[in-house]
């Protein structure tokens, strides 16, 4: 999903241990993928389907067993009847490796967080893990945040493995602000350590001489929907997705480069650049809340405010532009925005980089500012724009576009008509959770957060964030399949940023 920003780094190679089916330390080892909240939106959408992938792609280690647990009653198979219609089987090879991965899986229910009822989960996993290799855990906790210590502390009370290495996977948000995120990072820091913790986040530094203040106009992270998404809830969509997804983003364009791609290395930086960065400004923050569109149909006739699930006075945040700025040598007075939103015109994910013009423009200002546009979602891709001298005789300058779209330069089962030629590579995009969970397997912690980047991004949001919760900040209104509210383009204006097309 987000491949385009993730190659920009380091591939999981497919000709390692685990693309062999082979473990990487020898082949009695056993891995236990312990899921919990497997009954879940999360689990049946995406991280079963994810797992099914890895396993169709002969990615995962050999002597893998999948033990779900949830607190419902219910059985393998009625799990299964749930995901199935999230994963698209091609051929008949298909259907049966996926009959055969679903032979891996096991089911238990209970409480997350007591120990007591995983009694029967570690009698399974002693009975799995009879090679004479190492057991290696891997909890995932597909849960919702406020039960991730108790469910940990239970975990270790209950399920650690005696002879392999025990990790564990925590979604976002970690935490409502510096204080939760803190005491959560407290309470985990007591039985698991920093290694063995992997806080997944979806996003994952190139041209590094010309990213600069001497250079760069201004940066933006943005990430839009155009259908009305489940309800932000009680984070409101800069916790839901800013100050973690698109905050990634950002540091990963601006940090500087690391002496190698050492995971710690590259941890290092994205903490020294977010240290650097000036606490979140309220005057830098737009909030937007969509309503029904007037000559609409359908859902676009419905505003939030209509969701069953919404109370009527509701302020939450359904639209967001935040304008942050980092306090060094290299970017000093260039804004980086942060746009995001749902019920919007479009749908997509990407980061723009806009260059300073010349001050003395040689085509009497026909010039536009070139850009760098990075893709993330849909169709990943890497685009230049630029102006150049429009053929013929005249002096007519035109913008047009290189164009690097994955899916045309690199592609696996590409449709009749697309050109097989030998310098068109072919090769299969991972998922966002295809990589991650890979990482995970072989110990990488490179694309995930730790505990004092957490601390660090929260101390940037967290003052504005208190005072709009405090305050009820009345959201802006903006009308369903719009581009936003007319404010964040105002706001981006006062920095010199005039909204183009896509």
């Amino acid at each position: 999903m987000w491949a385009a920003i993730e190659a920009i780094f380091k591939h999981v190679s497919q000709t390692d241990s685990f693309a062999t089916g082979s473990t990487p330390t020898g082949a009695d080892e056993q891995f236990s993928f312990i899921l919990l909240g497997i009954t879940g939106d999360l689990s049946r959408k995406k991280l079963m389907p994810t797992l099914f992938s890895l396993y169709r792609q002969n990615l995962l280690p050999r002597n893998i067993n999948i033990i779900g647990y949830a607190r419902s009653k219910t059985s393998v198979d009625d799990i299964r009847k749930s995901v199935d219609p999230y994963v698209a089987l091609k051929d008949n090879e298909e259907r049966a490796q996926y009959e055969n991965f679903w032979k891996l899986n096991s089911y238990f229910h209970g409480n997350t967080d007591k120990a007591s009822d995983y009694v029967a989960v570690e009698e399974h996993l002693k009975m799995l893990e009879t090679g004479k290799g190492a057991a290696n855990r891997l909890f995932y906790l597909a849960l919702p945040p406020t039960v991730y210590a108790a469910t940990a502390s239970a975990l270790h009370s209950a399920l650690m493995s005696q002879t392999g290495w025990n990790r564990l996977i925590i979604e976002k948000p970690f935490g409502r602000d510096s204080e939760s995120s803190n005491t959560l990072s407290e309470e985990l820091s007591k039985l698991f350590t920093e290694d063995q913790i992997y806080r997944i986040d979806h996003y994952n530094p190139f041209l590094y001489h010309v990213l600069n203040e001497s250079n760069s106009k201004h940066c933006s992270s943005m990430r839009s929907f155009s259908a009305n998404r489940e309800s932000e809830g009680a984070f409101g969509i800069i916790r839901d997705v800013v100050q973690n997804h698109l905050l990634q983003v950002l540091c990963l364009v601006a940090m500087d480069r690391p002496d190698t791609n050492d995971a710690e290395k590259i941890r290092d930086e994205k903490v020294k650049l977010l240290k650097q960065m000036e606490i979140l400004d309220l005057k830098d923050v737009v909030l937007g809340q969509y309503v029904g569109k007037a000559k609409g149909s359908g859902e676009s006739l419905l505003g939030y405010l209509d969701d069953k699930g919404v109370p009527k006075d509701s302020t939450a945040a359904t639209f967001s532009l935040v304008v942050l700025h980092i306090n060094n040598e290299r970017w000093k007075g260039v804004p980086f925005f942060i746009r995001s939103g749902k019920a919007l015109n479009e749908s997509r994910v990407e980061v723009r980089i806009q260059f300073k013009g010349y001050d003395n423009d040689l085509f009497d200002g026909q010039s536009k500012h070139n850009e760098i546009i990075i893709r993330l979602q849909p169709n990943e891709a890497i685009y230049q724009r630029l102006n150049i001298k429009r053929p013929g005789m005249g002096f007519t300058v035109q913008e047009t576009e290189l164009d690097l779209t994955y899916a045309t330069r690199y592609h696996v089962r590409a449709p009749a008509l697309l050109p097989q030629t030998s310098d068109c590579l072919k090769a299969e995009l991972p998922d966002a959770y295809e990589r991650l969970l890979m990482d995970v397997f072989e110990g990488s912690q490179i694309n995930f957060v730790r505990t004092d980047e957490l601390r660090e991004a929260w101390r940037v949001f967290t003052p504005a964030l208190n005072h709009i919760d405090n305050h009820k900040i009345q959201p802006f209104q903006y009308e369903f399949g719009s581009h936003g509210p007319k404010e964040a383009d105002a706001l981006q204006a006062r920095y010199g940023h005039k909204r183009r097309n896509n």
